[in-house]
């Protein structure tokens, strides 16, 4: 079973960062989904798909990954880039339109 360790990116409804500062375990799916034939609606026999394990750092992720014996790959976080705006630069004379 392999799993990915990773620190989730902020929503894009948002502008805050609550709900990023934790590691996140996520399981791969191991069974292909199917459609339901009488709804309509996609399933799956694997109901680990489904779970999220939070952590506070990662080294307490690689540690709970090696105690249950799963193969993990650890994806780094991205810094986020913050461009500074400013409510002028709307009304330059240069601004590009």
């Amino acid at each position: 079973m392999a799993v990915r360790i990773y620190k989730p990116a902020k929503t894009a409804m948002q502008s805050g960062m609550a709900k990023t500062h934790d590691w996140v375990v996520n399981f791969d799916p191991s069974d292909a989904q199917r459609p339901d034939a009488l709804m309509g609606w996609v399933g799956s026999g694997d109901t680990r798909r489904q779970l999220t394990l939070r952590f506070k750092t990662q080294d307490e992720a690689v540690t709970y990954c090696k105690a249950k014996g799963l193969e993990y790959a650890i994806c780094a976080p991205q810094a986020p880039t913050v461009r500074p705006k400013s409510y002028a630069d709307n009304f330059r004379p240069d601004r590009v339109r």
